[in-house]
């Protein structure tokens, strides 16, 4: 079993999914979600840190001159005492007023690092309280101030409180990094397995499809996403894949056997001279006969060429502007002597400056189509019916009509859409000359212009219109 064609193995199938457009995408997302989200709550971290720092400045500061008021107006004694009644209350104020060589005389600070005392100013560091062990240390922001007389006065705040809501905000940031990172990982694995599913769905079916399964269609979800919109085009195009496929195959049949028997008939003539003429006139007579099969053989491929190079599009290129009224003119006025031989009028009507955008000598081939075929069964008119083939061009919705209308047997209304395919000859058609190809011809011609072909009844009669829009699309 080939690698391609093997089922599935659960680690395989990670794999792919890891590989998956979907699964990548969804994790630059949540790469980029996870950066943007570390750098919002980092600064929302760095800013209530800042914010707490500045309120106890603050309220370091507003103590400290509320101490100092205190010393100049009682002196060193009043300060002592207030000084002494706060450093009893609980909560993380922290006091010490010390002699000017740095001697403990109140406070709730047994001990600061060495220097922080003899240089006023604010501090940031470790400290020890009066009512704890000698090896437990805190740490907080402080303020030495110096009092008149050369009195150290220090005022701080723990920063426990403040830690603690820094230690909150990292845990939190982690545990939530974390559970962004899960439920993305999570959600890019639901995401690229049920798009890897649909893929792989697609691919089964384009393996049935290339194995020869022609009518294989890839599956619509009906969620109108781009998924959808893809399968419903390549459901499109394997529609009109099957279309030519099938159009090939029955082209393939009708050629085999529809030419049979001109080619049989040429090979008889051909062999039927070579035995029995006996006379340069009448070998010669035979070669014309064979030339005469082999033109007809040649215009056949020739037309099934056009046919071929028309449905695939190759001559859009060569559109031009052109007056479709003036070839309507020119055309019936080359029939016309042909229709007076089998006794047929031959009108035209034709609206002045039908301007259209095409390839002139395409359209003029598609209508010589339409008024040849009107004339070989025009001359089949009913009893009393007038024997008259009328062409018109004409504007009608935005488009240009070329119409025309016989007085013939007409086709049923069931054969009209089948008759425009190759070689599709009705049994009323079948002793006269030709091979089926001329409506495929026009229907070709149509296409090309993006317009369409309409047979309907004359009654009697056939009136067929070749339809084509002012601008191609």
């Amino acid at each position: 079993m080939t690698r391609e064609s093997a089922p599935d193995r659960p680690l395989t199938r990670i794999g792919k999914i890891f590989r998956t457009t979907a699964f990548k995408l969804s994790l630059a997302y949540l790469m980029l979600f996870a950066l943007l989200a570390s750098l919002g709550l980092g600064y929302v971290a760095w800013n209530a840190r800042r914010v707490l720092d500045d309120q106890i400045v603050s309220t370091i500061d507003a103590e400290i001159n509320g101490l100092s008021e205190q010393y100049t107006a009682g002196g060193l004694r009043r300060l002592i005492a207030v000084v002494e009644r706060r450093a009893q209350e609980p909560g993380a104020s922290l006091y010490l007023v010390t002699t000017p060589a740095g001697e403990h005389i109140v406070g709730n600070v047994s001990r600061v690092p060495s220097g922080v005392l003899s240089q006023p100013g604010q501090y940031d560091g470790p400290y020890g309280r009066r009512s704890e062990a000698e090896g437990e240390e805190h740490r907080a922001i402080m303020r030495v101030y110096t009092l008149a007389g050369g009195f150290r006065l220090l005022v701080g705040r723990d920063t426990e409180e403040r830690d603690r809501l820094r230690a909150a905000i990292g845990n939190t940031f982690g545990s939530s990094l974390a559970l962004v990172v899960l439920l993305g990982v999570v959600g890019g694995w639901f995401v690229a397995s049920r798009v890897l599913k649909r893929v792989d769905d697609m691919t089964e079916t384009t393996r049935t499809i290339m194995a020869g399964d022609l009518d294989g269609r890839l599956r619509v979800a009906g969620t109108g996403d781009e998924l959808d919109r893809l399968a419903q085009n390549l459901n499109l195009m394997l529609e009109r894949i099957g279309e030519l496929m099938r159009g090939m195959k029955e082209v393939s049949d009708n050629i085999a056997h529809d030419l049979k028997t001109p080619l049989t008939r040429l090979r008889n003539r051909a062999d039927e001279a070579l035995r029995t003429a006996d006379s340069p006139d009448a070998l010669r007579m035979a070669i014309e006969g064979v030339i005469e099969d082999s033109d007809g053989l040649i215009r056949v491929f020739n037309a099934l060429l056009t046919i071929a190079r028309l449905e695939a599009g190759s001559a859009p290129e060569t559109f031009r502007r052109f007056d479709a009224g003036a070839v309507a003119r020119e055309v019936a006025e080359l029939y016309e002597p042909l229709a007076e031989e089998k006794g047929l009028s031959l009108t035209v009507t034709a609206e002045p400056d039908l301007q259209l955008d095409g390839n002139r000598e395409l359209v003029g081939q598609a209508l010589a189509n339409l008024i040849d075929n009107a004339i070989k069964y025009g001359g089949d008119a009913a009893e009393g019916a007038p024997r008259e083939i009328v062409v018109d061009a004409a504007r009608a919705d935005g488009a240009v009509r070329l119409r025309v209308a016989d007085r013939g047997p007409g086709i049923p209304e069931a054969e009209r859409g089948r008759v425009l395919d190759r070689f599709i000859r009705l049994d009323a058609a079948r002793s006269r000359p030709g091979f089926g190809l001329g409506l495929s011809l026009v229907n070709a011609v149509a296409r090309l212009h993006g317009g369409r072909v309409e047979l309907a009844d004359n009654a009697p009669g056939l009136a067929a219109a070749l339809i084509l829009p002012l601008k191609i699309a």
